[in-house]
């Protein structure tokens, strides 16, 4: 009695292995190679379903060799909404419109936005190259104009 108890508990141990094993292999079997178009990661071969380009439609793709799954990034000069889309990671206004581009960061690794050049209309200091918006008479409007002195200080010309 004793061994029929033991064979019924190793029959019912066993069990549910073969199914999900046979999943598994079936699953691996359906996954999609490289290149092909996909909507998760578990889709892939490689685990890995990103954009490549522009189009927003997905792709199977190789992970990089430390097994990240990276997805295509805008280069300069493309229009972009976040720094995050760029590849310099940034994103920002590069001339007098409201429309933002990828540009690459200074050799400090700062992303600098576009500022108006000196003599160009303005509102606030941070709007200028120079840092230094004013009004040169009490009739004229703000400008941007170069700092001036020895200490490069924000003064009326």
């Amino acid at each position: 009695m004793a061994s029929a108890g033991r064979l019924l508990l190793l029959l019912l141990c066993s069990l549910p292995v073969a199914p999900v094993l046979t999943i598994k292999r079936y699953q691996h079997l359906s996954h999609k190679s490289i290149g092909e178009p996909c909507e998760t990661h578990s889709e892939c071969q490689s685990d890995c379903c990103v954009t490549n380009s522009l189009n927003p439609q997905k792709f199977c793709t190789a992970q990089t060799v430390f097994q990240q799954c990276l997805s295509w990034k805008k280069p300069n000069g493309y229009i972009c909404k976040d720094h995050l889309e760029c590849q310099s990671k940034c994103c920002v206004v590069n001339n007098y419109g409201v429309q933002t581009y990828c540009k690459a960061k200074t050799i400090f690794l700062q992303c600098l936005p576009w500022r108006k050049p000196n003599w160009d209309y303005c509102d606030y200091h941070s709007e200028c190259r120079s840092k230094c918006c004013i009004r040169l008479n009490e009739l004229s409007p703000n400008r941007c104009v170069p700092q001036s002195g020895i200490l490069l200080q924000c003064l009326p010309w």
